[in-house]
């Protein structure tokens, strides 16, 4: 996970952001690692072996550094390990981007001079420089922050994907007998009132192909949705993370929970429908392209119960996601289809 510098370049490589948050945090930090190498040169970023394949073939990023907070870095030893590799690194800069202390902890014990992180976060009273933290923004402006407050620099795609990833999308596509246009459907999430549960209703009424996709958990989720479609496939756990990825970069939409692979659509670039429940798009988590669409609940004065989505409803009964209806995602579908067809009509005149 080592991109090698030149000599010109070893000095201006002493940049480090620390991301260990979930994988849809570090997607939407990617735009800040490309703004920080226009400055620094390629940056070098510690974050969780689930994320790091995202962010290893990036030309933004120097170098990879895993970090199993969770598994095999659990705990003091593993802590202590990555403190002494940070130190040997001799940054001389580190963006603090993951809000948590022991991010902040990593930081101040392996001595890095500049330590920059937002000002309300745990660990900022260890912090050389706090940024305040913008209100209202999409999470990608928050990140983006912490090198040029005020600055947005994210209309386009961002997630640099290898082209031996596409050919493995494409050929795992054609051994499913998907060739042409097809919707991708998520139906997952770590968080069980995220989860629409009508996703295998809507495959049954869809007339493109359908695939599912999502993570080895999300494989029992993803096959009702392969069984309810009257052509379907399932991506779930059968794909690494950069190849998913080029899945969704080929659908015609993808249709998500408030989950990670609705950033991944839009760092590829292909149109959203995303579905809101226990959370709303403004806290930041939402699509960032005209023409995408959010469907919610219009009326639940319950709405939000939590920054992420709990396990299960508090109040037991789930409303916010059970009362969005199938028609109402359907029709959502179709305004964002024919916005693309619009778009690429547009695009055909020019």
């Amino acid at each position: 996970m080592n991109r090698e510098p030149d000599a010109s370049s070893t000095e201006r490589g002493r940049t480090l952001v620390i991301q260990t948050a979930f994988i849809g945090d570090v997607v939407l930090t990617i735009p800040l690692l490309q703004m920080l190498a226009a400055r620094h040169g390629p940056v070098d970023v510690v974050t969780t072996p689930a994320s790091a394949s995202l962010v290893e073939a990036h030309p933004a990023v120097r170098r990879v550094i895993p970090y199993d907070k969770r598994g095999a870095d659990r705990g003091w030893p593993g802590f202590r390990r990555m403190v002494r590799t940070l130190r040997d690194n001799q940054y001389r800069r580190v963006y603090l981007a993951h809000r948590s202390w022991r991010s902040a902890a990593l930081a101040w014990l392996a001595r890095i001079p500049e330590r920059i992180g937002f000002a309300d976060a745990p660990g900022a009273p260890s912090y050389t420089r706090r940024i305040p933290t913008p209100q209202g923004v999409h999470a990608i402006e928050r990140y983006e922050a912490l090198a040029e407050p005020g600055e947005r620099r994210v209309p386009e795609p961002w997630l640099a994907l290898p082209e031996r990833d596409r050919q493995a999308a494409n050929a795992w596509l054609l051994a499913q007998g998907i060739e042409g246009p097809f919707i991708a459907i998520a139906p997952g999430s770590i968080w069980g009132t995220k989860r629409w549960p009508y996703f295998p209703e809507l495959a049954a009424r869809l007339t493109l192909p359908v695939v599912a996709i999502g993570g080895a958990q999300d494989e029992e989720l993803a096959a009702a949705v392969e069984r309810a479609a009257a052509r379907g496939a399932n991506a779930a756990g059968a794909l690494g993370l950069r190849e998913s990825a080029a899945v969704v970069e080929r659908a015609a939409v993808l249709v998500t929970n408030d989950s990670a692979p609705l950033h991944l659509a839009s760092a590829v670039g292909t149109p959203i429908v995303a579905i809101f429940g226990p959370t709303i798009p403004a806290f930041g988590f939402g699509p960032i392209r005209p023409g995408d669409r959010v469907v919610e609940h219009p009326d639940m004065p319950c709405r939000p119960c939590s920054q992420h989505g709990p396990k299960v409803c508090p109040l037991g009964h789930h409303r916010c996601m059970k009362e969005v209806t199938v028609d109402q995602v359907l029709n959502a579908l179709t305004e964002v289809q024919n916005a693309g067809e619009a778009r690429r009509a547009v695009h055909r005149r020019n």
